[in-house]
């Protein structure tokens, strides 16, 4: 099972958006600092997840979710 994660991070500036099979483990990376695209912008807290079957349709997600529509979607989801 694969997951898209979306992070907000604690001023709520930032959001991040990855794939993984551990999404405990992945936030724990971000919030020691260990991903560097993330790092400046710690910490974070989990706001969404999807789970998929495979890699491949959880990559198409996370692609999405980094376009303009995407991000306009998880605009209209969280802050709104």
């Amino acid at each position: 099972m694969y997951y898209v994660y979306i992070l907000l991070n604690e001023a709520k500036t930032r959001t991040y958006t990855g794939v993984t099979n551990d999404v405990i483990k992945r936030l724990t990376m971000h919030n020691a600092g260990r991903v560097k695209a993330s790092r400046p912008y710690r910490p974070y807290k989990i706001i969404h997840t999807e789970s998929f079957e495979t890699l491949k349709e959880a990559r198409q997600k996370e692609k999405f979710y980094k376009s303009t529509t995407g991000r306009r979607r998880i605009k209209e989801m969280f802050f709104k």
